[in-house]
């Protein structure tokens, strides 16, 4: 029976840049630091907090909340198609907003737009 030892960890200011979801390492040591991260439904404020395989990260990112599994500790920032192999995504898909579902032309419709749109969408009579 072989012992593999305790799983590796990395800090979680260095994960979270080299998984590519900050541009800095100062700027994910801000962002934790700041008290937006949440490992393992657990806030935390230590950017050296160490996390590895199997640990959920909650954060913002831009206008949404991301929600992760980190898949493995990562060994250097590198392009992104490597930094996707580190984590799974676990981020609930957001409906998107619902589109203008009559006028597709630019700007708004003249009054013979809005006829024909009116003709198109009026339901035939029974």
């Amino acid at each position: 029976m072989s012992d593999s030892g305790p799983s590796p960890t990395i800090r979680l200011d260095k994960w979270l840049w080299q998984a590519r979801f900050v541009k800095s390492r100062t700027l994910a040591a801000a962002l934790v630091a700041g008290g937006h991260v949440r490992v393992n439904a657990n806030r935390t404020d230590k950017p050296g907090a160490r996390v590895g395989p199997g640990d959920t990260l909650t954060f913002p990112q831009g206008h949404e909340i991301r929600v992760v599994r980190i898949l493995a500790p990562g060994e250097r920032r590198g392009p992104a198609t490597e930094a996707r192999t580190l984590y799974e995504d676990l981020t609930p898909i957001k409906a998107s907003p619902p589109e203008n579902p009559r006028y597709e032309g630019n700007g708004r419709p003249t009054k013979k737009d809005r006829r024909q749109i009116e003709r198109r969408d009026k339901p035939p009579l029974e």
